[in-house]
């Protein structure tokens, strides 16, 4: 009985530090954000309670239609766009299928360690509408009078962000991919030579089915991460111009500390928890299925 408490002691001791830290900055301003989501309130004076009239309004806000959107469009980007570019290049890079390839590495990881703020500016600088990418098509062209105005279009504003985000963030799921890879035997890969397999037997047989594991925990990462994109886009954009290039974080920055209405602000963050909640059981149950079949 005593060697049982002082394990339960011990367990606490080591436990509860952690479980208080984890209520005190997850858990309470998740569940502080979710009842203001039920009111109206500036940041101080009084809160009016009014129910659910914040998740009805954002049902007709065409504000939050393009920033939800722009967010789903930077989940296609990220599962099937960085996801795919990075399994091949890491593929690439550690079937030594290019030369140099601890160069190749090092230049495609490099975009990851850049700010997100100072890649913003710099990518600015691509496409302002006398940036560097307009001053190349008109000596292509030869039209001196041609101006980038991608950003004024409300269909095609958000692609130069997208192309942006894949050319920075490839390169995290590539690191992750290679870091795998290089786990697999090199023996396994030998036997299969030698009984005769190809370069595509060995992907599919041997290599995908170890990697999908690695792919579901990159999916969730990008979905995750897609929802809660900010920094670039509120630093290349700000989510302009007419919200052409908002997402629902930027969207929630401004409504909660810009114009100071917590209570619609604390609801757009909750739908943003929600929908990440649901995009990754929808990759969860969809794995599955794959696995199983």
């Amino acid at each position: 009985m005593v060697n049982a408490r002082s394990k339960r002691r011990s367990y606490l001791s080591f436990v509860l530090p952690a479980f208080i830290i984890y209520a005190t900055i997850m858990v309470f301003p998740l569940v502080f954000t979710l009842g203001l989501s039920f009111t109206k309130w500036k940041g101080y004076g009084p809160i009016e309670f009014v129910g659910l009239r914040n998740y009805v309004r954002l049902l007709s806000d065409p504000v939050f239609h393009i920033g939800l959107r722009n967010n789903i469009l930077i989940v296609l980007i990220s599962v099937f766009g960085q996801i795919p570019l990075g399994f091949l290049l890491a593929y690439m890079l550690h079937r030594r299928m290019v030369k140099g390839a601890k160069l190749f590495e090092i230049m495609i990881f490099l975009p990851i360690t850049i700010s997100s703020v100072i890649v913003a500016q710099l990518w600015n600088r691509v496409f302002a509408p006398v940036g560097i990418l307009p001053t190349i098509i008109r000596q292509i062209t030869g039209n001196q009078d041609y101006i980038m105005k991608i950003f004024e279009s409300k269909d095609f504003a958000f692609v130069p962000i997208m192309f942006v985000l894949l050319w920075q963030h490839t390169s995290l799921y590539m690191v992750i991919f290679l870091a795998n890879l290089q786990r697999i035997p090199e023996s396994i890969i030998e036997a299969a030579k030698i009984e005769g397999a190809n370069e595509g037997t060995i992907f599919l047989k041997i290599i995908a089915p170890i990697l999908a594991p690695v792919a579901f925990i990159n999916s969730i990462l990008a979905i995750s991460g897609s929802f809660k994109s900010f920094d670039l886009i509120y630093s290349m954009t700000g989510g302009g111009p007419a919200h052409f290039t908002e997402v629902m974080a930027v969207y929630m920055y401004n409504t909660t500390f810009v114009f100071q209405n917590y209570g619609y602000g604390s609801a757009i963050s909750i739908v943003i928890i929600l929908f990440i909640v649901l995009a990754i059981w929808l990759t969860k149950v969809m794995t599955n299925r794959l696995n199983m079949g």
